[in-house]
């Protein structure tokens, strides 16, 4: 084993995450980190690296144990109905990554993987590769945490880490190829431990190798790393210039009818947040007022009229490629049979069951508003 490998797993084995509190994935049933010859279920360890993809591990962990409560067998996620998928998803973003964990989970049942006998499950990374959200570095995770198999990967930690190791000039999306040479060969320096390196590599971004505020005292690469020989280790990885995001303005309408249900209708399987449910509403046009807007849209894709009363809510929020600002009003439903012209479905219902629904994020301040106004007004 090399000295940069030598001294990473040193590092890990006393400051890793190893605890099972903090990755149950990635333990035994005795609840103890496995050794190099034993293997692991890859379905919580699948689910953990979706889940991970973009987002920090404190905030995946309830959100894993949910999905193992509510799924904890392939077989229960294979036959699920999508609309429980997404709403146990709902919070993470990118949904179409739950669309795709239900259809691989299909796969895989058809090929005979089972959740809790790794045996039975595939064991090579063509097979991974070629199941919906399955990318290299996401296979690689699967397979090295699951069967300890010499596969590398390359999420942003780890991309980090490398940038800095080499003081890379360019932002490492452009140099791919070469940052995967330099993962693989740190799985070869450390014969039978990829699992264990590929853990310490994303433990070492996560925790010292931070995007701001690196903590390059403790770090056992120190003395190995051109960035912080450099003297700006903050400096890498390069980026591009960050561009402006496109702002828009969305016209909401909750509407209500005289029942007291509100309308509510499902996106199209298509884009991020495809299949989930929303309060209707779209884009203002220039010059346009937001009543306006309301008013239009709900007659443009739902054939009905609407009264446009107060202002419920505005709403501001950003995704990785646009900035929207959601101004929210209550409206009257006056007349028109809805009509899903630009959705799934329409469906009327109570208040006090949107819980039951895949909403979007930006969704969840509306309903914790329509709640509060239909609250005071019972009190009134």
């Amino acid at each position: 084993m090399d000295p940069r490998g030598r001294a990473l797993l040193c590092w890990w084995q006393a400051h890793g995450r190893r605890d099972p509190e903090q990755k149950p994935w990635m333990v035994t049933a005795e609840q103890t980190w496995p050794r190099p010859h034993e293997v692991l279920s890859p379905y919580g360890i699948w689910i953990a690296e979706v889940m991970l993809q973009q987002t920090q591990l404190q905030v995946v962990l309830p959100y894993w144990t949910r999905w193992m409560e509510r799924f904890p067998r392939l077989e229960d996620l294979a036959e699920a109905e999508e609309q429980a998928v997404l709403l146990s998803w709902q919070g993470l973003g990118y949904y179409s990554r739950a669309r795709r964990l239900k259809a691989a989970a299909a796969l895989l049942v058809a090929m005979g993987a089972g959740s809790t006998d790794p045996g039975g499950w595939p064991s090579d990374l063509e097979t991974w590769l070629a199941l919906p959200g399955i990318g290299r570095s996401t296979a690689g995770g699967i397979l090295s945490s699951a069967f300890n198999s010499p596969l590398a990967i390359l999420d942003g930690n780890v991309r980090r880490v490398l940038a800095r190791l080499q003081a890379h000039p360019t932002p490492p999306m452009r140099a791919q190829a070469q940052f995967w040479l330099w993962s693989e060969a740190l799985i070869t320096a450390a014969p039978g431990r990829a699992r264990d390196c590929n853990q310490a590599l994303m433990d070492l971004g996560a925790t010292l190798c931070t995007p701001r505020n690196p903590s390059c005292g403790r770090c056992p690469w120190r003395d190995h790393c051109a960035a912080y020989a450099s003297g700006t280790p903050e400096a890498f990885p390069v980026t591009d210039a960050p561009r402006s995001l496109p702002f828009s303005v969305i016209g909401v309408g909750v509407v209500l009818n005289q029942a007291g249900e509100v309308l509510i209708d499902q996106r199209l399987n298509e884009g991020l947040l495809g299949g989930l449910w929303e309060f209707p509403g779209g884009k203002q046009e220039p010059g346009e007022a937001i009543t306006d807007t309301i008013s239009r849209e709900l007659r443009e894709e739902l054939a009905i009229a609407v009264a446009v009363d107060q202002e419920l809510i505005t709403v501001d929020h950003a995704y990785s490629h646009k900035k929207l600002r959601f101004i929210v009003h209550l409206c009257r439903w006056l007349s028109g049979e809805p009509q899903p012209l630009a959705s799934q479905q329409v469906r009327w219902v109570k208040p006090e069951e949107l819980g039951n629904f895949p909403f979007p994020a930006a969704n969840a301040r509306i309903i914790e508003a329509l709640h509060g106004h239909l609250s005071g007004l019972a009190a009134s």
